[in-house]
């Protein structure tokens, strides 16, 4: 158990002067002061204090935002100033505006400068953690996984971790997929707590696996009926940051079905209330085509929760009729780019009207809409 870094729960990240690594010769610039406020989730502010013996004509601001990409992205921010010999200037990333950062996202950032005189300054990089500093938070580490959480004693914690990774050994299990870099995981209290943390949320929202980050938030209130929700919502979101850390590409994305159908399996036996939809569906002969279930799910309640418990039918049955090495397959065939279609062909032998038949065969001929 290790209290979070110290900065934690502070309105002001003070981080002190830059240290220039690029200076012309010569040159009088200089940086006095240098720090970023923390105001999550609603914004960074960067503030810096600069002198120079001639106006300074030039400051802008360059960043990187640590997630997975496939090409370092470098944003430039050019500031707005009136040219003087000394002056204090900021510029505001307000996130209601570009869209918010999962909590504990890394910013590198450094500052770039010119003068009357031609004097230029790069300072070196340094880096800003955007945590959510509204919580005392408290953290377990254990293999990849770092777990942060300010509400519940150590068991609530502890069941949660053992819930983690009991979700990685069953996706292990079932498709040979394994966690291939660190992931945090940041416990919020309630739902309130966890929607605080975003921009513009959707009022439903109960947890998001920001897959790019390698970043997990979710509301769990510290008691029975939480823990229990938490321990299978954990599973899932895990589960759909894992499979994109296996699957990332610049090219193609899952199916839906995939994706939601193999974070259903991890959550271990299809619930109640969604066995019995899909039975009745079943019986009515009213199943979605999988092809229906490759694009977003239907915001209608009965809708959304049939096309759950279908993905984790089809999914169960791919794994089941045709084992681990052939859904690794699958996967690595989509990290290489390919298209639906393509990618079940080569794996499986059938295109996606070929599993949905053979699916519903399995299921002794229910019949499709």
């Amino acid at each position: 158990m290790i209290k979070k870094i110290a900065f934690l729960g502070l309105a002001v990240l003070l981080l002190g002067l830059l240290i220039p690594v690029g200076v012309s010769a010569g040159s009088p610039l200089s940086i006095t002061r240098s720090s970023v406020d923390v105001n999550f989730p609603a914004s960074l502010t960067f503030n810096i204090t600069v002198a120079s013996d001639f106006n300074i004509t030039d400051i802008r601001l360059h960043y990187i935002v640590d997630r997975m990409s496939f090409a370092r992205v470098v944003s430039e921010i050019p500031v707005q100033f009136t040219p003087a010999t000394r002056m204090t200037t900021q510029w505001l990333w307000d996130m209601r505006m570009s869209g918010g950062l999962p909590p504990g996202t890394s910013i590198e950032y450094w500052w770039t400068l010119s003068d009357a005189g031609g004097g230029e300054l790069e300072t070196a990089p340094a880096v800003v953690p955007f945590e959510d500093n509204r919580y005392d938070w408290r953290s377990i580490n254990q293999g990849n996984i770092t777990l942060y959480w300010y509400q519940g004693n150590d068991n609530f914690a502890g069941a949660l971790m053992d819930a983690v990774q009991g979700a990685l050994s069953r996706l292990a299990d079932n498709t040979g997929a394994e966690l291939a870099s660190p992931v945090s995981l940041y416990i919020y209290a309630n739902t309130a707590d966890l929607q605080g943390s975003m921009i513009f949320p959707q009022d439903w929202t109960g947890g998001v696996a920001f897959t790019e980050y390698g970043i997990i938030a979710i509301g769990i209130t510290p008691d029975a009926a939480g823990l229990d929700w938490g321990k299978g919502a954990i599973a899932h979101e895990l589960t759909h940051l894992v499979v994109n850390q296996v699957t990332f590409n610049p090219y193609n994305a899952l199916p839906v079905w995939l994706d939601e159908g193999l974070a259903m399996v991890s959550e271990g036996a299809l619930d109640s209330t969604f066995a019995d939809i899909f039975s009745q569906a079943e019986k009515n002969n009213t199943l979605i085509s999988l092809r229906s279930l490759s694009s977003p799910f239907s915001a209608d309640t009965y809708e959304s929760l049939l096309s759950y418990a279908e993905s984790y039918e089809v999914v169960n049955y791919l794994i089941t009729e045709f084992g681990r090495d052939r859904m690794l397959a699958l996967l690595h065939t989509f990290g290489q780019g390919s298209g639906y279609d393509e990618a079940l062909n080569k794996v499986y032998g059938f295109d996606m009207d070929g599993l949905n038949a053979a699916w519903l065969v399995s299921l002794e001929g229910a019949a499709v809409r």
